[in-house]
């Protein structure tokens, strides 16, 4: 049991190496984290010079992961907020009211002109000329009802229809708000995880809690205000004919119409209708770019869908004003002098590079179906973050340190033997961390504390054992060869057993625990590698090297 195969030697070396370069950025942190926001930056808005002062900070060839520190080491923002999923019943109705339109118009004989009127949010409102034909129309428009599709399968309609004097109403059914209220949560979930990750923050915590609330924590970020301002714009875009313009906000725009104001132009409204021609959920891509005149823009590029209406209309309408909407503002109505075929087009406005490259960020990530209301927020300031940090660090240091005087006055030189391979313990843990963009909490910190103290109980078993052999007169190296084998199976059952309760944790636990679990799960690992294969190596090339008669444990 001795003799180790050069390969094998080669390998564990191999893989302890590996685990010092990929833990070897976490000594140079801040540098490392100015070299991956930059690349990042880089990626994100294009090689501007301003972007890219720090890019060289770290060499690109070196390993550049890092430990996520969270939001109790790191400092950061916390938001709880509430979905406002109402908001999506006014959308689906204006969505709606194009076939309900079209649906009436097949039996014109019979109900006469129609106009859409003022309505409730969740409801659509239909006039009809001969309230006679009122049968004819709720069987019409329930012609273009659709199963709601929920998780338990297809339902019941998704409308419901009913008449009231020469009024056509038009709702959502009970089973199609309930499904509408689960969809709206979970694209806003995405979104907000979306806007999160396309500035670079790492590792962020974005959860749903309870019927419409969204947990989000972030680690990181300047302010809770930061983070609003990132994730709390609805980045609504919209595209729409413009019917008049006018200076006064109090204007009736009609029915059908809404009136915005102007971004720009202060105390200038539009008179738009209200159905937008395409919509930013036909975006497919959004970037930072400079106009014609050298001024911040943003450039945008529909999907084949959007790219058909959007050029079938300005093909249309050649002379005619287009309003860009963003959430309810105009940006800018410019006239629309040739048809726009390629499916993409310009959004200039009084932007500087960093409001262009937000908003681009905002409409690539796509739009918050509802408004957000935040109903708790909180910024940790790093100082926390700091004495955490630095109270870990004692707490590693402390029981490093007890660990390795108990391990050298206890065993002599194979004590130290164990010492090194507890530092290359601790290093391929941090190394781990770092491959696989774990999350490090202060939980995490005890998980490693405890790993300290759990690492070097392979070496003791060991040892413990060769010493029991030493006394039967046996050879230094036969008493050697019989330690390992005999402790192997106590090695491997105490440290199966700790590792199925860390995977216990990890997946039936969350926050805190699973941060513990992680840390004490790797940490096991390393533990067994470093003491059944860096030791008992160490121990063959010393025994290679020196050749004792005898020795002492």
């Amino acid at each position: 049991m001795l003799q180790f195969a050069l390969w094998k030697r080669a390998t564990i070396w191999a893989l302890v190496l590996i685990g010092l370069a990929l833990a070897m950025p976490n000594l140079f942190y801040e540098r490392v984290e100015r070299h991956n926001d930059a690349v990042q930056a880089i990626e994100l808005r294009g090689a501007m010079p301003e972007l890219v002062a720090d890019r060289d900070a770290w060499p690109g060839w070196l390993p550049s992961g890092l430990v996520n520190l969270g939001l109790d080491l790191r400092g950061g923002a916390h938001l709880l907020a509430e979905v406002k999923v109402a908001d999506v019943y006014a959308d689906r109705m204006d969505a709606l009211w194009p076939d309900v339109r079209d649906a009436l118009r097949a039996v014109r004989d019979e109900v006469g002109p129609i106009r859409r009127a003022d309505s409730p949010p969740a409801e659509l409102h239909v006039n009809i000329a001969r309230p006679e034909g009122m049968a004819a129309a709720i069987a019409a428009v329930r012609e273009i009802a659709r199963p709601t599709v929920t998780l338990t399968g297809v339902g019941s309609s998704d409308i419901e229809v009913r008449g009231a004097g020469d009024l056509l109403i038009v709702q959502l059914s009970e089973a199609e708000r309930q499904a509408t209220d689960n969809r709206t949560i979970q694209q806003s979930l995405e979104i907000v995880r979306r806007r999160v990750d396309e500035v670079g923050t790492r590792e962020p915590t974005i959860q749903r809690q309870g019927a419409d609330r969204i947990l989000i924590q972030v680690p990181g970020i300047g302010s809770a205000e930061e983070l609003k301002a990132l994730i709390g714009t609805t980045a609504r875009l919209t595209f729409h004919p413009v019917v008049s313009r006018t200076d006064n906000p109090n204007d009736a725009p009609g029915a059908g119409n809404v009136i915005y104001p102007s971004m720009d132009d202060a105390g200038v409204y539009y008179i738009l209708e209200r159905t937008p021609v395409v919509s930013g959920e036909e975006l497919t891509d959004a970037q930072p770019a400079f106009d014609q005149n050298g001024l911040p823009s943003v450039t945008f590029r529909f999907n084949p869908a959007g790219a058909r209406k959007f050029g079938r209309y300005t093909q249309e309408n050649v002379g005619s004003p287009f309003a860009i909407v963003l959430d309810e503002e105009v940006i800018s109505a410019p006239v629309i002098r040739e048809a726009i075929l390629g499916g993409s087009g310009q959004i200039t406005g009084n932007f500087d590079v960093e409001e262009s490259t937000q908003l681009a960020i905002l409409l690539r990530a796509g739009a918050l179906p509802a408004e957000l209301v935040f109903l708790e927020e909180r910024t940790i300031g790093p100082e926390l973050g700091a004495d955490s940090i630095a109270a870990g660090k004692i707490a590693c240091i402390v029981a490093f340190v007890a660990v390795l005087f108990f391990m050298g006055a206890s065993y002599g030189l194979f004590g130290i033997f164990a010492n090194i391979a507890l530092i290359v313990n601790v290093a391929m843990i941090f190394g781990l961390l770092s491959l696989i963009g774990a999350t490090l909490t202060l939980p995490g910190i005890a998980g490693i504390v405890l790993t300290i103290g759990m690492a070097v109980d392979a070496n003791v078993l060991v040892f413990e054992r060769i010493r029991e052999e030493l006394k039967s007169a046996r050879g230094p190296a036969r008493a050697i060869e019989l330690g390992y084998e005999k402790a192997l199976s106590a090695i491997l059952d105490a440290n199966i057993t700790t590792f199925i309760t860390a995977t216990i944790l990890f997946t039936m636990g969350s926050g805190p625990v699973k941060g513990f679990a992680v840390t004490l799960g790797l940490g096991i690992l390393t533990s067994v590698f470093t003491a059944i294969f860096v030791t008992r190596l160490m121990v063959v090339m010393w025994m290679e090297r020196r050749r004792p008669k005898t020795i002492t444990v």
